[in-house]
Protein backbone atom coordinates (compact mmCIF):
# COMPACT_ATOMS: atom_id res chain seq x y z
CA UNK A 1 0.00 0.00 0.00
CA UNK A 2 2.98 2.05 -0.10
CA UNK A 3 6.56 3.06 -1.22
CA UNK A 4 7.95 3.78 2.03
CA UNK A 5 10.43 1.43 3.44
CA UNK A 6 9.14 -0.16 6.40
CA UNK A 7 12.04 0.61 9.19
CA UNK A 8 14.23 -1.85 11.02
CA UNK A 9 13.11 -2.68 14.84
CA UNK A 10 16.19 -0.84 15.66
CA UNK A 11 15.50 1.65 13.24
CA UNK A 12 11.81 2.42 15.14
CA UNK A 13 13.28 2.72 18.41
CA UNK A 14 15.81 5.18 17.03
CA UNK A 15 12.91 7.26 15.44
CA UNK A 16 10.85 7.23 18.34
CA UNK A 17 13.66 8.38 20.18
CA UNK A 18 13.85 11.11 17.91
CA UNK A 19 11.01 12.24 17.65
CA UNK A 20 10.37 13.20 21.90
CA UNK A 21 14.25 14.38 21.72
CA UNK A 22 12.99 17.23 19.05
CA UNK A 23 11.03 18.37 21.61
CA UNK A 24 13.63 18.68 24.74
CA UNK A 25 16.48 21.05 25.07
CA UNK A 26 19.20 18.55 25.39
CA UNK A 27 23.02 19.23 24.48
CA UNK A 28 23.95 17.40 20.98
CA UNK A 29 26.47 15.97 23.06
CA UNK A 30 24.22 14.30 25.83
CA UNK A 31 21.61 13.11 22.94
CA UNK A 32 23.82 11.19 21.57
CA UNK A 33 25.17 9.78 24.61
CA UNK A 34 21.89 8.33 25.64
CA UNK A 35 20.54 7.42 22.30
CA UNK A 36 23.81 5.27 21.53
CA UNK A 37 24.52 1.78 22.70
CA UNK A 38 27.70 1.51 25.11
CA UNK A 39 28.59 -1.94 24.35
CA UNK A 40 27.54 -4.93 22.78
CA UNK A 41 29.23 -8.80 23.46
CA UNK A 42 28.67 -11.43 20.88
CA UNK A 43 30.24 -14.61 22.04
CA UNK A 44 30.31 -17.65 20.24
CA UNK A 45 30.83 -21.17 22.03
CA UNK A 46 30.91 -24.54 21.35
CA UNK A 47 28.70 -27.44 23.45
CA UNK A 48 28.64 -31.58 22.24
CA UNK A 49 25.85 -32.75 21.79
CA UNK A 50 24.54 -36.13 20.38
CA UNK A 51 27.87 -36.78 19.59
CA UNK A 52 29.41 -33.62 18.03
CA UNK A 53 30.79 -30.47 18.70
CA UNK A 54 27.10 -27.72 17.76
CA UNK A 55 28.66 -23.87 18.08
CA UNK A 56 26.43 -21.30 19.50
CA UNK A 57 25.86 -17.19 18.62
CA UNK A 58 24.42 -15.37 21.66
CA UNK A 59 24.56 -11.35 22.56
CA UNK A 60 25.04 -9.38 25.41
CA UNK A 61 24.14 -5.86 24.90
CA UNK A 62 24.35 -2.54 27.34
CA UNK A 63 22.63 0.45 26.31
CA UNK A 64 22.89 2.88 29.16
CA UNK A 65 24.86 3.02 32.42
CA UNK A 66 23.48 5.82 33.94
CA UNK A 67 22.66 3.62 36.70
CA UNK A 68 23.88 0.13 37.87
CA UNK A 69 23.13 -2.84 37.75
CA UNK A 70 22.22 -3.18 34.08
CA UNK A 71 18.79 -4.87 33.14
CA UNK A 72 17.24 -6.89 30.83
CA UNK A 73 15.89 -10.09 29.52
CA UNK A 74 17.98 -13.49 27.40
CA UNK A 75 15.48 -14.68 24.79
CA UNK A 76 16.26 -17.69 22.78
CA UNK A 77 14.84 -17.43 19.62
CA UNK A 78 16.02 -17.99 15.86
CA UNK A 79 15.76 -14.52 14.94
CA UNK A 80 17.91 -13.06 17.39
CA UNK A 81 20.37 -10.73 15.28
CA UNK A 82 22.87 -7.51 17.39
CA UNK A 83 20.32 -5.47 15.71
CA UNK A 84 17.06 -6.80 17.55
CA UNK A 85 19.05 -6.91 20.94
CA UNK A 86 20.51 -3.60 21.04
CA UNK A 87 17.08 -1.85 20.18
CA UNK A 88 15.99 -4.14 22.99
CA UNK A 89 18.52 -2.67 25.57
CA UNK A 90 18.08 0.76 24.44
CA UNK A 91 13.65 0.42 25.12
CA UNK A 92 15.09 -1.64 29.10
CA UNK A 93 16.96 1.92 29.50
CA UNK A 94 13.64 3.83 29.28
CA UNK A 95 11.46 1.54 30.47
CA UNK A 96 13.04 1.39 33.97
CA UNK A 97 13.54 5.15 33.89
CA UNK A 98 9.69 5.48 33.34
CA UNK A 99 8.87 2.81 36.13
CA UNK A 100 11.94 4.63 38.11
CA UNK A 101 13.84 1.26 38.79
CA UNK A 102 16.83 1.90 39.41
CA UNK A 103 18.75 0.56 36.64
CA UNK A 104 20.23 0.71 33.22
CA UNK A 105 19.03 -1.21 29.84
CA UNK A 106 20.61 -4.14 28.57
CA UNK A 107 19.50 -7.28 26.50
CA UNK A 108 20.82 -10.94 25.42
CA UNK A 109 19.62 -13.48 23.29
CA UNK A 110 20.69 -16.76 21.96
CA UNK A 111 20.44 -17.85 18.36
CA UNK A 112 18.52 -21.29 19.01
CA UNK A 113 15.19 -22.65 18.67
CA UNK A 114 14.72 -24.36 21.88
CA UNK A 115 12.13 -26.77 20.94
CA UNK A 116 14.99 -28.36 18.76
CA UNK A 117 16.44 -29.79 22.11
CA UNK A 118 16.12 -32.05 24.97
CA UNK A 119 15.85 -30.36 28.42
CA UNK A 120 19.75 -31.63 29.30
CA UNK A 121 20.75 -30.08 26.31
CA UNK A 122 19.24 -26.88 26.71
CA UNK A 123 20.68 -27.13 30.35
CA UNK A 124 24.14 -27.72 28.78
CA UNK A 125 23.84 -24.59 26.34
CA UNK A 126 22.43 -22.56 28.99
CA UNK A 127 25.39 -22.82 31.50
CA UNK A 128 27.81 -22.67 28.91
CA UNK A 129 26.21 -19.30 27.70
CA UNK A 130 26.33 -18.26 31.18
CA UNK A 131 29.59 -18.71 31.40
CA UNK A 132 30.55 -16.99 28.64
CA UNK A 133 28.86 -13.78 30.11
CA UNK A 134 29.88 -14.35 33.71
CA UNK A 135 33.50 -14.55 33.20
CA UNK A 136 33.01 -11.03 31.43
CA UNK A 137 30.99 -9.88 34.05
CA UNK A 138 28.10 -9.61 31.85
CA UNK A 139 26.26 -11.93 34.19
CA UNK A 140 26.93 -10.23 37.67
CA UNK A 141 24.60 -8.70 40.65
CA UNK A 142 25.61 -5.47 40.71
CA UNK A 143 26.76 -4.63 37.58
CA UNK A 144 24.60 -7.12 34.98
CA UNK A 145 21.04 -8.82 36.07
CA UNK A 146 19.32 -10.68 32.94
CA UNK A 147 15.53 -12.05 33.32
CA UNK A 148 13.39 -14.28 31.08
CA UNK A 149 12.38 -13.18 27.61
CA UNK A 150 10.73 -14.88 25.09
CA UNK A 151 12.03 -18.33 24.58
CA UNK A 152 13.39 -18.28 28.49
CA UNK A 153 11.48 -19.09 31.91
CA UNK A 154 12.42 -20.06 35.18
CA UNK A 155 13.89 -23.30 34.76
CA UNK A 156 16.96 -21.15 32.80
CA UNK A 157 17.12 -18.63 35.16
CA UNK A 158 18.23 -21.31 38.08
CA UNK A 159 20.30 -22.24 35.70
CA UNK A 160 22.05 -19.77 35.23
CA UNK A 161 21.84 -18.54 39.13
CA UNK A 162 23.41 -21.92 39.86
CA UNK A 163 26.06 -21.12 36.94
CA UNK A 164 26.90 -18.19 38.46
CA UNK A 165 27.19 -19.29 42.07
CA UNK A 166 29.76 -22.46 41.31
CA UNK A 167 32.11 -19.42 39.58
CA UNK A 168 31.76 -17.52 42.65
CA UNK A 169 31.72 -19.30 45.64
CA UNK A 170 32.25 -17.13 47.90
CA UNK A 171 29.75 -14.22 46.76
CA UNK A 172 26.93 -14.09 49.16
CA UNK A 173 24.77 -12.01 46.65
CA UNK A 174 25.12 -14.58 44.05
CA UNK A 175 21.28 -15.21 43.65
CA UNK A 176 20.71 -11.78 42.81
CA UNK A 177 22.70 -11.87 39.50
CA UNK A 178 19.71 -13.13 37.88
CA UNK A 179 15.62 -12.38 38.23
CA UNK A 180 12.85 -14.63 37.30
CA UNK A 181 13.80 -17.92 39.06
CA UNK A 182 11.62 -20.73 40.81
CA UNK A 183 10.62 -19.25 44.11
CA UNK A 184 12.32 -22.28 45.65
CA UNK A 185 15.53 -20.68 44.06
CA UNK A 186 15.46 -17.65 45.17
CA UNK A 187 12.46 -16.29 43.05
CA UNK A 188 10.26 -14.18 44.36
CA UNK A 189 5.94 -14.92 44.48
CA UNK A 190 4.43 -12.96 41.60
CA UNK A 191 6.92 -13.15 38.97
CA UNK A 192 5.73 -15.22 36.55
CA UNK A 193 2.62 -13.21 36.32
CA UNK A 194 4.42 -9.57 36.17
CA UNK A 195 4.01 -8.27 32.58
CA UNK A 196 0.42 -10.14 32.38
CA UNK A 197 -0.57 -8.57 35.71
CA UNK A 198 0.79 -5.18 34.62
CA UNK A 199 -0.89 -5.16 31.47
CA UNK A 200 -4.20 -5.80 33.47
CA UNK A 201 -2.86 -3.12 36.28
CA UNK A 202 -2.16 -0.64 33.31
CA UNK A 203 -5.61 -0.84 31.63
CA UNK A 204 -7.32 -0.56 34.80
CA UNK A 205 -5.52 2.97 35.43
CA UNK A 206 -5.96 4.41 31.61
CA UNK A 207 -10.07 3.40 32.34
CA UNK A 208 -9.89 5.73 35.98
CA UNK A 209 -9.35 8.65 33.42
CA UNK A 210 -12.46 9.72 31.25
CA UNK A 211 -10.82 12.13 29.41
CA UNK A 212 -8.11 9.73 28.57
CA UNK A 213 -11.00 7.08 27.42
CA UNK A 214 -12.82 9.57 25.43
CA UNK A 215 -9.57 9.96 23.11
CA UNK A 216 -9.95 6.41 22.28
CA UNK A 217 -13.53 6.75 21.78
CA UNK A 218 -14.21 4.35 24.52
CA UNK A 219 -16.57 5.00 27.87
CA UNK A 220 -17.92 3.32 30.85
CA UNK A 221 -15.66 0.57 32.63
CA UNK A 222 -13.53 -2.37 31.41
CA UNK A 223 -16.31 -4.78 32.57
CA UNK A 224 -17.47 -6.16 28.61
CA UNK A 225 -14.90 -4.75 26.63
CA UNK A 226 -14.33 -6.84 23.82
CA UNK A 227 -10.25 -7.84 23.69
CA UNK A 228 -8.23 -9.80 21.16
CA UNK A 229 -4.54 -10.64 21.96
CA UNK A 230 -2.22 -11.77 20.02
CA UNK A 231 0.35 -14.49 21.46
CA UNK A 232 -0.96 -16.82 24.20
CA UNK A 233 2.12 -17.09 25.94
CA UNK A 234 2.99 -16.27 29.64
CA UNK A 235 2.58 -12.31 28.96
CA UNK A 236 -0.41 -12.50 26.97
CA UNK A 237 -2.25 -15.62 28.82
CA UNK A 238 -1.73 -13.89 32.07
CA UNK A 239 -3.04 -10.40 30.53
CA UNK A 240 -6.23 -12.43 29.44
CA UNK A 241 -6.42 -14.19 32.10
CA UNK A 242 -7.15 -11.73 34.47
CA UNK A 243 -8.78 -9.67 32.09
CA UNK A 244 -11.20 -11.48 31.40
CA UNK A 245 -11.97 -13.42 34.63
CA UNK A 246 -11.30 -10.48 37.15
CA UNK A 247 -12.17 -7.12 35.04
CA UNK A 248 -14.95 -8.76 33.30
CA UNK A 249 -13.85 -8.25 29.67
CA UNK A 250 -14.34 -10.68 26.45
CA UNK A 251 -11.77 -11.77 24.62
CA UNK A 252 -13.44 -12.48 21.74
CA UNK A 253 -10.11 -14.15 19.23
CA UNK A 254 -6.77 -15.41 20.23
CA UNK A 255 -3.64 -14.93 17.86
CA UNK A 256 -1.49 -17.82 17.85
CA UNK A 257 1.74 -19.05 15.57
CA UNK A 258 -0.70 -21.39 13.34
CA UNK A 259 -3.91 -19.26 13.10
CA UNK A 260 -6.20 -18.03 15.16
CA UNK A 261 -9.55 -18.82 16.98
CA UNK A 262 -12.18 -15.87 17.01
CA UNK A 263 -15.36 -16.12 19.28
CA UNK A 264 -18.00 -13.59 19.73
CA UNK A 265 -19.50 -15.28 22.83
CA UNK A 266 -15.84 -14.83 24.84
CA UNK A 267 -13.28 -17.63 24.75
CA UNK A 268 -12.40 -19.35 27.56
CA UNK A 269 -8.91 -18.93 28.35
CA UNK A 270 -7.36 -21.74 30.52
CA UNK A 271 -9.20 -23.75 28.21
CA UNK A 272 -7.68 -22.80 25.23
CA UNK A 273 -4.29 -22.49 27.15
CA UNK A 274 -4.44 -26.12 27.52
CA UNK A 275 -5.34 -27.26 24.53
CA UNK A 276 -2.29 -25.36 23.07
CA UNK A 277 0.30 -27.01 25.86
CA UNK A 278 -1.18 -30.10 24.54
CA UNK A 279 -1.33 -29.84 20.49
CA UNK A 280 0.97 -27.08 20.13
CA UNK A 281 -1.40 -24.56 18.53
CA UNK A 282 -5.02 -23.29 18.00
CA UNK A 283 -5.48 -25.54 14.91
CA UNK A 284 -8.75 -27.69 16.13
CA UNK A 285 -9.73 -26.15 19.00
CA UNK A 286 -13.50 -27.46 19.12
CA UNK A 287 -14.99 -24.22 19.99
CA UNK A 288 -14.69 -20.49 17.96
CA UNK A 289 -13.97 -20.25 14.23
CA UNK A 290 -10.67 -21.01 13.20
CA UNK A 291 -8.76 -18.57 11.08
CA UNK A 292 -5.60 -19.97 9.24
CA UNK A 293 -4.12 -16.72 8.70
CA UNK A 294 -3.78 -15.51 12.09
CA UNK A 295 -2.40 -12.26 11.49
CA UNK A 296 -5.11 -10.79 9.57
CA UNK A 297 -7.38 -10.90 12.98
CA UNK A 298 -5.30 -7.92 14.05
CA UNK A 299 -7.86 -6.38 11.75
CA UNK A 300 -10.74 -7.31 13.56
CA UNK A 301 -12.87 -5.03 15.14
CA UNK A 302 -12.52 -4.70 19.19
CA UNK A 303 -12.40 -2.32 21.81
CA UNK A 304 -8.84 -3.52 23.16
CA UNK A 305 -6.39 -5.14 21.17
CA UNK A 306 -3.36 -7.00 22.73
CA UNK A 307 -0.30 -7.64 20.71
CA UNK A 308 1.78 -9.79 22.91
CA UNK A 309 3.94 -11.73 20.79
CA UNK A 310 6.88 -10.31 18.38
CA UNK A 311 7.99 -7.08 17.13
CA UNK A 312 6.31 -5.50 14.02
CA UNK A 313 3.67 -7.07 13.71
CA UNK A 314 1.77 -4.15 13.00
CA UNK A 315 3.40 -2.02 10.28
CA UNK A 316 3.15 -0.13 6.96
CA UNK A 317 1.00 -2.97 5.37
CA UNK A 318 -1.70 -3.70 7.67
CA UNK A 319 -1.59 -0.76 9.97
CA UNK A 320 -4.26 0.91 7.93
CA UNK A 321 -6.85 -1.98 8.27
CA UNK A 322 -6.39 -1.81 12.19
CA UNK A 323 -10.10 -1.23 14.09
CA UNK A 324 -9.41 -1.72 17.29
CA UNK A 325 -10.29 1.72 19.52
CA UNK A 326 -7.14 1.01 22.15
CA UNK A 327 -3.91 -0.81 21.73
CA UNK A 328 -1.87 -1.42 24.32
CA UNK A 329 1.59 -3.36 23.23
CA UNK A 330 2.31 -6.32 25.84
CA UNK A 331 4.52 -7.40 23.93
CA UNK A 332 8.09 -4.78 22.63
CA UNK A 333 8.01 -3.03 19.93
CA UNK A 334 4.54 -5.12 17.84
CA UNK A 335 4.04 -1.44 16.30
CA UNK A 336 6.80 -0.04 13.77
CA UNK A 337 7.24 3.64 13.39
CA UNK A 338 5.77 3.73 10.05
CA UNK A 339 2.63 1.74 11.93
CA UNK A 340 2.42 3.76 14.89
CA UNK A 341 2.39 6.86 12.24
CA UNK A 342 -0.31 5.87 10.59
CA UNK A 343 -2.55 4.38 13.53
CA UNK A 344 -2.20 8.18 14.91
CA UNK A 345 -3.64 9.56 12.16
CA UNK A 346 -6.50 7.32 12.93
CA UNK A 347 -6.94 8.27 16.35
CA UNK A 348 -6.09 5.04 17.48
CA UNK A 349 -4.47 5.52 21.12
CA UNK A 350 -1.47 3.54 22.00
CA UNK A 351 -0.47 2.64 25.15
CA UNK A 352 3.11 2.20 24.82
CA UNK A 353 5.31 -0.98 25.30
CA UNK A 354 7.97 0.91 27.26
CA UNK A 355 5.21 1.24 30.00
CA UNK A 356 2.76 -1.12 28.65
CA UNK A 357 5.44 -4.40 29.63
CA UNK A 358 7.11 -2.85 32.53
CA UNK A 359 5.38 -5.22 35.14
CA UNK A 360 8.01 -8.02 34.35
CA UNK A 361 10.97 -5.62 34.82
CA UNK A 362 9.60 -3.73 38.26
CA UNK A 363 8.98 -7.51 40.00
CA UNK A 364 12.10 -8.35 38.83
CA UNK A 365 13.69 -5.13 40.97
CA UNK A 366 11.86 -6.42 43.75
CA UNK A 367 13.55 -9.88 43.17
CA UNK A 368 16.67 -8.29 43.18
CA UNK A 369 16.04 -6.48 46.01
CA UNK A 370 14.81 -9.25 48.16
CA UNK A 371 17.96 -11.24 47.19
CA UNK A 372 20.21 -8.70 48.43
CA UNK A 373 18.52 -8.05 52.00
CA UNK A 374 18.00 -12.04 52.14
CA UNK A 375 14.48 -11.70 53.53
CA UNK A 376 10.91 -12.68 51.69
CA UNK A 377 8.92 -9.43 52.03
CA UNK A 378 6.33 -9.36 54.53
CA UNK A 379 8.22 -11.78 56.75
CA UNK A 380 8.59 -9.50 59.84
CA UNK A 381 5.19 -7.43 59.50
CA UNK A 382 2.32 -9.95 58.47
CA UNK A 383 1.66 -11.10 62.04
CA UNK A 384 2.22 -8.25 63.64
CA UNK A 385 -0.98 -6.38 60.97
CA UNK A 386 -3.10 -9.39 61.64
CA UNK A 387 -2.87 -8.93 65.49
CA UNK A 388 -3.56 -5.05 65.28
CA UNK A 389 -6.31 -5.38 62.91
CA UNK A 390 -7.47 -8.23 65.52
CA UNK A 391 -7.68 -5.14 68.63
CA UNK A 392 -9.62 -3.52 66.28
CA UNK A 393 -11.98 -6.04 65.66
CA UNK A 394 -12.34 -7.39 69.33
CA UNK A 395 -13.04 -3.80 70.36
CA UNK A 396 -16.39 -3.46 67.60
CA UNK A 397 -17.48 -6.64 68.97
CA UNK A 398 -17.06 -5.77 72.50
CA UNK A 399 -18.86 -2.50 71.92
CA UNK A 400 -21.60 -3.90 69.97
CA UNK A 401 -22.02 -6.13 73.41
CA UNK A 402 -21.82 -3.53 75.70
CA UNK A 403 -24.50 -1.49 74.05
CA UNK A 404 -27.00 -4.69 74.15
CA UNK A 405 -26.94 -4.91 70.09
CA UNK A 406 -26.66 -8.00 68.61
CA UNK A 407 -24.84 -7.59 65.19
CA UNK A 408 -21.63 -9.05 64.17
CA UNK A 409 -18.54 -8.27 61.50
CA UNK A 410 -19.61 -9.99 58.42
CA UNK A 411 -17.82 -13.39 58.31
CA UNK A 412 -16.19 -12.41 54.89
CA UNK A 413 -15.19 -8.88 55.81
CA UNK A 414 -13.67 -9.82 58.54
CA UNK A 415 -11.46 -12.40 56.82
CA UNK A 416 -10.56 -10.36 54.46
CA UNK A 417 -9.70 -7.56 56.88
CA UNK A 418 -7.39 -9.54 59.31
CA UNK A 419 -5.41 -11.13 56.93
CA UNK A 420 -2.15 -9.57 56.92
CA UNK A 421 -0.02 -9.36 53.67
CA UNK A 422 2.24 -11.74 52.37
CA UNK A 423 4.88 -11.52 49.62
CA UNK A 424 2.38 -11.98 46.77
CA UNK A 425 -0.09 -9.35 47.95
CA UNK A 426 2.82 -7.00 48.69
CA UNK A 427 4.22 -7.76 45.44
CA UNK A 428 0.96 -6.69 43.24
CA UNK A 429 0.46 -3.57 45.74
CA UNK A 430 4.01 -2.35 44.46
CA UNK A 431 3.35 -3.19 41.06
CA UNK A 432 -0.05 -1.33 41.10
CA UNK A 433 1.74 1.28 42.83
CA UNK A 434 4.43 1.66 40.34
CA UNK A 435 2.40 1.29 36.88
CA UNK A 436 -0.33 4.01 38.36
CA UNK A 437 2.62 6.47 39.25
CA UNK A 438 4.49 6.05 35.66
CA UNK A 439 0.89 6.04 33.85
CA UNK A 440 0.34 9.67 35.59
CA UNK A 441 3.88 10.83 35.04
CA UNK A 442 3.25 9.76 31.18
CA UNK A 443 -0.66 10.92 31.05
CA UNK A 444 0.47 15.03 32.63
CA UNK A 445 3.27 15.29 29.86
CA UNK A 446 0.07 14.10 27.25
CA UNK A 447 -2.06 16.60 28.75
CA UNK A 448 -0.23 19.70 29.52
CA UNK A 449 2.36 20.24 26.24
CA UNK A 450 0.50 20.97 23.00
CA UNK A 451 3.22 19.59 21.09
CA UNK A 452 2.96 15.90 22.61
CA UNK A 453 -0.48 14.32 20.66
CA UNK A 454 0.59 10.53 22.00
CA UNK A 455 1.51 8.14 24.91
CA UNK A 456 4.83 7.15 23.32
CA UNK A 457 6.28 10.52 22.75
CA UNK A 458 5.17 11.70 26.39
CA UNK A 459 6.47 8.01 27.59
CA UNK A 460 10.07 8.82 25.95
CA UNK A 461 10.00 12.38 27.11
CA UNK A 462 9.74 11.61 30.91
CA UNK A 463 12.13 8.48 30.61
CA UNK A 464 14.63 10.47 28.64
CA UNK A 465 14.49 13.56 31.15
CA UNK A 466 15.48 10.91 34.01
CA UNK A 467 18.28 9.32 32.16
CA UNK A 468 19.24 12.98 31.38
CA UNK A 469 19.47 14.35 34.68
CA UNK A 470 20.95 10.64 36.01
CA UNK A 471 23.98 11.78 33.23
CA UNK A 472 24.15 15.10 34.71
CA UNK A 473 24.39 14.22 38.21
CA UNK A 474 27.62 12.04 37.31
CA UNK A 475 29.09 15.47 35.36
CA UNK A 476 28.38 14.94 31.99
Amino acid sequence: MSNLKEPSFRESVDLMFNRAVALMDLSPGLEEKIRVCNATYTVRFGVRLRGAIHTFTGYRSVHSEHMEPVKGGIRYSLGVNQDEVEALAALMTYKCALVEAPFGGSKGGLCIDPRQYEEHELELITRRFAYELAKRDLIHPSQNVPAPDMGTGEREMAWIADQYARMNTTDINARACVTGKPLNAGGIAGRVEATGRGVQYALQEFFRHPEDMAKAGLSGKLDGKTVIVQGLGNVGYHAAKFLSEEDGCKVIAVIERDGAIHDENGIDIEELRNWISRHDGVSGYPTGRYVKEGSKVLEEKCDILIPAALEGVINLSNAANVKAKLIIEAANGPITAGGDEILRKKGIVIIPDMYANAGGVTVSYFEWVKNLSHIRFGRMQRRQEESRHQLVVDELEKLSESLGKTWTLDPKFKEKYLKGAGELELVRSGLDDTMRTAYQSMREVWHERDDVTDLRTAAYLVSIAKVAASYRAKGL
